[in-house]
């Protein structure tokens, strides 16, 4: 997942519980449609979706492609295509610090959250 850094709170209790509140989906709009999102985050999908693709609409359990969740300041990232895990982590983490955002590597057995260090690149700040 990517976040707008400045929505999310710094320390790890505090984050974890603002992460639970995101993942309830409760906004008042789709989320499919990245114009609901911060600029950053339009940009950072507008990049992401380019090299990996949204999955097929309209199917039930696509086997390829990418399910991208879109909230206001969050973007969730479900990639389907296992053989591109690798490329698609490396995807994730350059486009996040080139528009400056927080990636929480939720799939990792470290569950790092990732925050921008101001020098075009990201620098973990707490994990499990």
């Amino acid at each position: 997942m990517v976040f707008a850094p400045d929505a999310a709170p710094f320390k790890r209790p505090a984050f974890l519980d603002w992460y639970e509140a995101q993942t309830e989906w409760n906004e008042d709009h789709d989320y499919d449609d990245p114009a609901v999102a911060t600029p950053a985050l339009r940009a950072f999908h507008a990049d992401l979706a380019a090299e990996f693709p949204p999955a097929p609409a309209g199917v039930d359990e696509p086997e390829s492609g990418t399910d991208y969740t879109i909230g206001r300041t969050v973007l969730y990232i479900s990639f389907l295509d296992w053989d591109r895990i690798d490329a698609a982590w490396e995807a994730v983490h350059r486009l996040a610090a080139k528009h400056e955002l927080g990636f929480f590597d939720v799939s990792s057995d470290l569950a790092e959250v990732w925050l921008p260090d101001r020098k075009g690149g990201l620098r973990v700040v707490h994990s499990d």
